[in-house]
């Protein structure tokens, strides 16, 4: 219990020194995600803060298209490839079973992208796991980290996923 209570002051911790460098040039590699479940909507709403210029970098690395985020020259195929790069980075998992999730769209916010998905049509009641796969960056940047907070019926559960350790589950 203790453990648990350190780990959870140290990723809040994290989380808040993140939130707020997000303005200045940053020198270390993380991402912010945050899966909520609705009950108004029935489903999993899922943002994910993402620094603009390594999604840039992995885009142009992967994909090689020349996204130039966030400015009037961006690509039109962009918001294509940030969705194709997602799917295949992050996926969610409920008993087991790989969920699909609607791309919803992104916006900006400084020098950070967000992107928006949600996981319609979700019956708690029908679920004994969750599991959240965050695989964004970790093939580009060896010191990427993946901060995951989990909410669902006023419960919170928060991961930092790194490449070896990529997944993080919870029980309903």
């Amino acid at each position: 219990m203790k453990n648990l209570k350190i780990t959870r002051n140290i990723t809040i911790l994290f989380s808040l020194v993140l939130l707020l460098s997000f303005n200045a040039v940053h020198k270390f590699y993380v991402s912010v995600t945050n899966v909520v479940y609705s009950e108004k909507n029935s489903s999993f709403q899922i943002t994910s803060r993402i620094f603009i210029d390594d999604l840039e970098e992995v885009l142009e690395e992967r994909y090689g298209i020349e996204a130039k985020l966030a400015t009037e020259d961006e690509s039109k195929i962009a918001n294509d490839y940030i969705e194709k790069y997602m799917r295949a980075k992050f996926t969610i998992e409920l008993n087991g079973d790989v969920a699909k999730y609607t791309f919803l769209g992104k916006k900006y916010d400084n020098d950070v992208v967000i992107c928006f998905m949600e996981v319609p049509d979700v019956n708690l009641s029908d679920f004994k796991t969750i599991t959240v796969q965050n695989e964004v960056l970790t093939d580009l940047f060896e010191e990427q980290q993946n901060v995951v907070h989990l909410k669902w019926r006023g419960k919170k559960k928060s991961f930092v996923l790194i490449k070896e350790n990529n997944k993080g589950m919870l029980n309903l």
